[in-house]
């Protein structure tokens, strides 16, 4: 009883009453007027304000190379959490306080002067534990982290070594390298100048409460955790599918691709939480343990495997929700004959006592008609002895879907018989949403991700090993394709659910892919 209470604490909801223990600290953002601080980081910050949940004293100071003042930084902020935060509606005194925590520091990443302005400008707050205390967000490109990491270090505003008073963290956001060989020699890099323990690689998709639930689910419901096993289920389909085409990120995606964007970080993460063992201990590196684990067992693949267990597709024209969607190859800065993969299912096995023989499906695409990202857990079908006699009777095999967005919630799928005389039998839902039965604020993952990187804890966060694992295993599958054109089997149009040959993948094993739907609105009591 004791660690289900403790794995609750850990792992599941928390609200504004119960305050993560962070001690004062200063955040620093590099990359302050990028958008991923103006759409994300800010209104995070701004929303953990409002719940209570950072620390007195507590500063935020972003770093970028243009010519701004605090004020007119501030300025731009407001104006971004207006649009982008949940809470549109902002009170003049609420953000009033809070901007009186935000400071500006012109400094170009590559010019050491910007880091002395930085260090001079910590030093001004008057408070070691606002100088010493330090988590540095990096959200400018990858190919910078190395650089102001090393720089960093050289100016002493991070130190690798063990502090007894203050402590410094990086946060470094995907993508970790463009294979394995580069994410080895980022980690190296890094970890040249920082100990594993301050790097905090972070995927938002681990900060969504429907994501760390997963474990929670399953680890403190022994009718399903009893069941979680190959006696019990009959295969797995993990589904994260995106309505939206490449858009603007044409030239990002001629270079990563669905399988290095999406297949590398959030499907396996997300397989990894759904297949892993119950940790030992309730703590970070417990629990990352088991996750690495399941990677580590992934059966490897031949060359003949990866041929016949992994589909790749692109799209080509065609309509989504009555809206015309342009072919891949016609998307801006993407090559004319691009065989670039925008869509990847592929058939895996976890080669552990717990999943031997069971397969699992990953799929994930652009263009798709809905974008959801669902677990599906099939279970094995019942005997075919009782109902034999009655050929018409449908018995369906049991199922249990966790929905991780939108509309968050889990469902069972069991049969029951239709009223009246005759055996007719019907499958039926026993359908939980999270809005409907909590009703509470649910916090966006970057909200959940700051607040535990503040107080250092890592959990949520992918440790070195397992993005290396990762690397490994997708850069298999990509030396097998090559150069290689696609084949026709392999185009699908923009609203459908994948190309011809993902349906083939699931057929060969006697299975079919179960399309998530939407699902209709369902109000609270």
């Amino acid at each position: 009883m004791e660690e289900l209470e403790q794995l609750d604490e850990l792992l599941d909801c928390w609200d504004s009453e119960e305050p993560r223990n962070v001690t004062p600290c200063t955040v620093v953002i590099f990359g302050a007027s990028g958008d991923l601080t103006s759409r994300k980081l800010i209104p995070a910050l701004f929303r953990l304000y409002l719940g209570k949940q950072l620390p007195d004293p507590f500063r935020i100071v972003g770093l970028a190379r243009r010519d701004k003042t605090d004020e007119s930084w501030r300025q731009e902020l407001r104006a971004a959490v207006e649009q982008f935060a949940r809470q549109r509606s902002i009170k003049e005194s609420q953000w009033a306080a809070f901007e009186k925590l935000i400071f500006y520091c012109q400094g170009d990443l590559t010019d050491p002067e910007g880091y002395q302005a930085l260090k001079k400008k910590l030093d001004d707050f008057g408070d070691e534990r606002l100088s010493g205390n330090l988590l540095f967000y990096l959200a400018v490109s990858p190919s910078r982290f190395t650089e102001v990491v090393r720089r960093l270090s050289e100016e002493g505003l991070v130190n690798k070594q063990a502090q007894e008073v203050h402590w410094q963290r990086v946060v470094i956001e995907k993508p970790f390298g463009h294979d394995l060989r580069s994410a080895q020699q980022l980690n190296r890099e890094i970890t040249e100048c920082l100990h594993e323990k301050q790097v905090f690689r972070i995927d938002h998709y681990l900060g969504k409460e429907t994501v760390q639930n997963i474990l929670a689910f399953r680890f403190s419901n022994a009718i399903f955790e009893n069941l979680w096993t190959r006696e019990a289920v009959d295969h797995v389909q993990i589904t994260v599918s995106e309505e939206i085409g490449v858009g603007t990120r044409g030239g990002y995606y001629e270079e990563s691709g669905a399988l290095r964007d999406m297949v590398q970080n959030h499907l396996l993460q997300v397989l990894s939480l759904v297949a892993m063992e119950p940790p030992v201990m309730l703590d970070a590196e417990a629990i990352r343990n088991e996750k690495v684990k399941v990677l580590r067992s992934i059966r490897p693949m031949s060359a003949a495997e990866v041929d016949r267990q992994v589909v790749r597709g692109q799209y080509f024209g065609g309509e989504v929700n009555g809206e015309t969607r342009l072919a891949y190859r016609s998307e801006g800065r993407v090559g004319t004959l691009s065989n670039v993969e925008t869509y990847v299912a592929l058939k895996l096995y976890i080669d552990n006592w717990r999943w031997s023989g069971v397969p699992f499906y990953l799929r994930t695409g652009k263009n798709l008609p809905l974008s959801v990202s669902e677990v599906r857990v099939q279970f094995r079908p019942v005997p075919n002895v009782l109902f034999a006699a009655n050929p018409s009777l449908r018995v369906d095999a049991n199922s249990l879907a966790l929905r991780l967005q939108p509309d968050e919630g889990i469902c069972l799928g069991f049969n029951g018989k239709l009223p009246g005389s005759n055996s007719r039998l019907e499958p039926v839902l026993m359908d939980f949403r999270y809005h409907t039965s909590f009703g509470a604020y649910t916090p966006e993952a970057y909200e959940r991700l700051l607040l535990e990187a503040m107080a250092g804890d890592s959990t949520l966060f992918i440790r070195r090993d397992e993005v290396e694992t990762a690397w490994a295993f997708v850069d298999r599958i990509r030396e097998v394709w090559g150069d290689r054109a696609l084949s026709n089997r392999e185009f699908y149009s923009a609203g459908t659910w994948g190309p011809e040959a993902a349906e083939t993948l699931l057929n060969q094993g006697g299975h079919q892919w179960i399309n998530p739907q939407k699902r209709r609105k369902k109000s609270k009591g």
